[in-house]
């Protein structure tokens, strides 16, 4: 398929942008139905609105407030009515406003506060928040905040008032992108090469987010699941085409030809991409078994994202690097490329010299690591699900200013009142005894309604006090049983807190479920009980430590204001869900990449030491360039407006960079050196049960498996002289791969003959070095019979000069 897209690159791109403009269009067109349905099947909170929604139908519109606040005097002044009344009258005459319920009114009383000197008019929107037309909304806010004068504060609050203050569509998604494209130019040093995988990723996201609108108008898909969806997509987008797009690239340094570069690619990482997608549409479906309504939508929005990533990443980047050839290199490496030829596939530079530390102090790297990783954690032992609301906004907001005003005029526990809904019993009596419960600030009873009667129960606390949680036990386990009434608890601020309890009950299950999954997948692709074990005990430790950083922001407040997040609160109940799912998908993806390396090493020398070492340093550098991708895309969705998105963008930034920059560079190989060959071990019997799931192909297994099998083998020998040709003693000749393995390494002789065996005729790297002298490396075909090669090797101080001679006569060519 690679090779078809290469080669048929302007289907492809047809074929794509008719994808992406054509769902563009289509969910213009239709527009979103998102839904927020946070009611669980055999609730208490899902009782209470089940009778609710039964007996008082709710009305079509949304519900928002406007809170005015005097410094002097009351609301009732003459004054302050003059300025409020028309301006509610003119509100009421918008189009999109249904009602506007007035404290002015003769039943109005009740809305005003105790001192006269608070009160809030309700506004009944015609539609839901997200049906209101914004520019209504806007006239709305302007409209009333026209009526402050010095002394006179007016706010509001509500869903659709919240929608004013949403920053700008597409604004995190943007800084996240440009973001990547630094870190992409800083890592390739071409524009090309920067612009693939940010095409493929916007491609990708777009079609995503069209397919989720659309999906909507069929399915319950919450508000959060398209930003959910764009925070995963662009990550996984953007880190799938920089794995595919590094092994490209690499195989053209090293003598490969544009097309069975790109083809050789795909045959490898994007092999390793598709597994690694699976993998995270495996994890994110984990999240159905915690048999959540409001969780299907995430599953399907995020996961629909990530399926069409793997599929950008396989069609339409071949496509993009058939077109680009060899521009996906940077000029220099082509100037050089062309002078010296193909480079070395030996690791060097601070990659190579970590994992040599590491190789020498495993214990105490692997110490040291593990300290971070607790230290880090601790705050998770006091973590505390819950749910956000507009008190949670920034202190500027005119949502979190209303909420503050109708706390102080009317109490914390106005703002999440509870709804006891009464089936059979005598309500009356359980008004009073309500009224007189430890907790409860005002307890009412509307008018029954087919025989159902709702109280409203205004708690002392706010909704997100651990005071109104235990109000609410209370009111279930004791004060209505002892009533002998057949009555339910509900509400929003109920319904999140059964939402919490089912998380924490489950979590545990869809935990266990999703490391055993793990734990199969890399035993059967590696042959390996500690690899695996190993690898869930990190994701243990990755999202312990992830979740207390979380914690410590979110919770305990460390810097909340000062990353313009608002104000501390509980973690939102379903992101634990939602962040291990995703934690565990790209954790695979790192710890396939880096301990595939190992495996093949480890195969092919049996050395543990030496595999550890090797897959460190080649791997090292794409995890964390991959990783600070994943880090500024993740962290730019603290600007999306949304606190739920912030949690989880600051969420899996912080679990990325303890991931890639603790956990695999330093713990994992430094754990693996200290275990030894018992990485590797498998029983026999097991091995023999268990199917075989290569992540990546073995190297050339068209040319190379059959000759094997027939036992042939050859050799490649010569001489190595110098320009005058002279022998050249003690020259190293290597013989690699040409996916860059060394098949087989000699030292020349005193006449300058080398002999290297080759495993079976192919196309092969032949490399040669020696003191004082530059470096050579040339391809090489086997075919039947040995091959005789003569090697020339140049003097260092000719070398220079060859070489910028070389690059001064590719510059006047280019």
């Amino acid at each position: 398929m690679a090779r078809w897209c290469y080669r048929h690159r302007l289907v492809v791109l047809l074929i794509w942008v008719g994808a992406v403009f054509g769902l563009g269009f289509a969910g213009s067109a239709a527009g979103t139905d998102y839904a927020n349905t946070f009611s669980l099947p055999n609730t208490d909170s899902t009782r209470a609105y089940d009778l609710m929604e039964k007996a008082f139908p709710q009305s079509s519109g949304d519900t928002d407030t406007v809170v005015w606040k005097v410094d002097d005097g009351t609301v009732r002044d003459e004054s302050v009515r003059s300025r409020i009344e028309p301006k509610l009258a003119e509100i009421a005459k918008m189009a999109g406003v249904g009602e506007v319920t007035s404290p002015y009114a003769a039943d109005g009383a009740a809305q005003i506060s105790e001192n006269g000197r608070i009160a809030y008019a309700q506004i009944t929107f015609t539609e839901q928040a997200n049906g209101v037309p914004k520019a209504t909304v806007e006239d709305v806010v302007e409209t009333a905040q026209a009526a402050e004068r010095d002394g006179l504060q007016v706010e509001l609050g509500g869903q659709a008032i919240a929608r004013t203050e949403e920053a700008p569509a597409g604004i995190a998604e943007t800084v996240g992108i440009l973001a990547a494209a630094v870190v992409l130019f800083l890592a390739f040093g071409s524009l090309f090469a920067m612009l693939l995988p940010l095409v493929v990723a916007i491609a990708a996201l777009g079609t995503g987010l069209m397919a989720t609108s659309l999906l909507s108008h069929v399915t319950d898909v919450p508000e959060v699941a398209p930003l959910l969806g764009s925070l995963i997509g662009l990550g996984v987008g953007i880190d799938y085409a920089l794995f595919i797009v590094t092994r490209h690239r690499r195989g053209i340094l090293r003598g490969m030809k544009p097309e069975e570069s790109a083809v050789t690619a795909l045959n490898t990482s994007g092999r390793a991409v598709l597994f690694a997608g699976g993998t995270v549409c495996i994890a994110l479906a984990g999240m159905l078994v915690m048999n959540m309504r409001f969780l299907d939508g995430v599953v399907v929005a995020t996961s629909l994202t990530v399926v069409l990533s793997v599929l950008a990443a396989t069609t339409l980047l071949p496509a993009l690097l058939g077109l680009l050839g060899m521009r996906v290199l940077s000029r220099r490496q082509r100037r050089r490329l062309a002078a010296t030829g193909p480079e070395s596939a030996e690791a060097s530079g601070l990659a190579a010299r970590w994992s040599s530390y590491v190789e020498r102090r495993p214990r105490s790297t692997a110490a040291m690591a593990l300290l971070a990783m607790l230290i880090l954690a601790l705050p998770v032992l006091s973590i505390r699900l819950g749910a956000t609301d507009q008190g949670n906004h920034q202190e500027s907001t005119t949502t979190r200013q209303a909420y503050d005003l109708l706390a102080e005029g009317f109490g914390p526990g106005f703002n999440g009142p509870l709804q006891v809904v009464v089936a059979k019993g005598d309500a009356n009596a359980l008004v009073a005894t309500i009224r007189t419960t430890e907790g409860v600030a005002q307890a009412a009873a509307a008018p029954p309604s087919q025989g159902i009667t709702v109280i409203q129960v205004v708690p002392t606390t706010s909704p997100q006090s651990k005071a109104t949680d235990q109000l609410i036990d209370r009111l279930r386990d004791e004060v209505i049983p002892a009533s002998g009434a057949e009555a339910h608890v509900g509400g929003v601020t109920a319904i999140f807190k059964d939402f919490a309890a089912v998380t924490g009950d489950r979590l545990p299950y869809f935990v266990a479920a999703i490391i055993s999954l793990g734990f199969l997948l890399l035993m059967v692709a590696f042959r390996s009980l500690i690899v695996p074990l190993t690898a869930a005990l990190m994701n243990l430790i990755a999202a312990a430590a992830s979740f207390g950083v979380l914690v410590a922001i979110f919770q305990w407040g460390w810097g909340t204001e000062l990353l313009g997040i608002g104000k501390e609160g509980p973690i939102t109940a379903f992101l634990p869900v939602i962040m291990l799912s995703l934690l565990f998908g790209l954790s695979m993806d790192y710890q396939v990449f880096l301990v595939s390396r190992m495996h093949e090493e480890w195969v092919h020398t049996k050395d543990n030491a030496r595999a550890v070492r090797v897959g460190l340093a080649e791997t090292s550098r794409v995890i964390n360039c991959a990783a600070l991708i994943m880090i500024c895309v993740f962290s730019a969705f603290v600007l999306s407006g949304d606190l739920e998105g912030a949690m989880a963008g600051i969420g899996l930034a912080a679990a990325v960079a303890l991931d890639a920059f603790i956990l695999r560079t330093a713990l994992v190989p430094a754990a693996m050196h200290l275990l030894g060959n018992s990485n590797w071990w498998l029983p026999t019997g097991l091995e023999k049960r268990l199917p075989h799931l290569a992540v990546e192909p073995k190297e050339e297994p068209e040319t190379t498996e059959p000759f094997r099998q027939a036992g042939s083998a050859s050799v490649v020998h010569g001489y190595v002289r110098d320009v005058e040709g002279a022998p050249v003693e003690r020259a190293t000749v290597t013989l690699r791969s040409k996916g860059g393995r060394q098949l087989d390494r000699v030292t020349s002789l005193a006449d300058g003959s080398y002999i290297l065996s080759v495993p079976a005729p192919g196309t092969y790297l032949l490399a040669a070095t020696a003191l004082s002298y530059g470096s050579r490396a040339r391809q090489v075909t086997v075919e039947d019979g040995p091959l005789v090669y003569d090697i020339e090797l140049t003097e260092a101080s000719e070398l220079s000069e060859t070489s910028k001679s070389s690059e001064e006569e590719a510059d006047a060519v280019n």
